[in-house]
């Protein structure tokens, strides 16, 4: 099989959006239209989950004090993100803890599968967000209890991750980003 397999088989499209997604830090004020908030939260829906279990939880933060909140209050120290303040939305993620088959199966296994579909959802989210011209930012230095606290979680749902969604000020260039990640030769073996 060549290593070109990708590039040639995969949707053009596809592989542009996700060429063109980064870690937005510097947003405009606009609001984001609640039409492109349900496309990214459809997107994020759509992924597939160990035994459909469908573990992803969204709390849509639009309000100014509690986006403060998350950032002053619901951030880990040593890093300081004031720029998310200015994101006009953050999507906090959460996983339901309560599956049982989500515990049975990890003990077996040894493989986390809640995580694995948090991650896959919010990939589908940031990438549907890319294609409709939005920046988006994982943040994953979270102090999870504060944020549920402050998206009115019940102990089964805990907060994984806040994606910062909003217009970016300005967008790197696609060949900024590629230039960055490691070449695939390094990552890959053809066995």
């Amino acid at each position: 099989m060549s290593a070109t397999w990708p590039a040639q088989q995969s949707s053009p499209s596809l592989l542009a959006t996700i060429a063109q997604r980064f870690s937005c830090r510097a947003y405009l004020p606009d609001p984001v239209p609640e039409q492109h908030l349900t496309q990214i939260l459809e997107a994020a829906r759509l992924a597939p989950s160990a035994c459909n279990q469908q573990p992803w939880r969204f709390a849509i933060v639009r309000q100014p004090e509690l986006r403060r909140r998350i950032v002053e209050e619901g951030f880990l120290p040593g890093i300081k993100m004031t720029w998310a303040l200015d994101a006009p939305v953050h999507v906090v993620v959460g996983m339901e803890t309560s599956f049982i088959t989500h515990r049975l199966a990890a003990s077996v296994s040894g493989v986390d599968y809640p995580w694995v579909d948090i991650g896959i959802a919010g990939e589908h989210l940031v990438l549907a967000a890319t294609e409709l011209g939005l920046g988006t930012c994982w943040i994953g230095w979270i102090k999870p209890r504060i944020i549920a606290r402050i998206v009115d979680w019940s102990r089964s749902i805990k907060p994984v991750v806040v994606i910062t969604v909003g217009y970016p000020q300005h967008s790197e260039t696609t060949s900024q980003r590629v230039s960055s990640r490691k070449p695939l030769a390094s990552l890959v073996s053809w066995l």
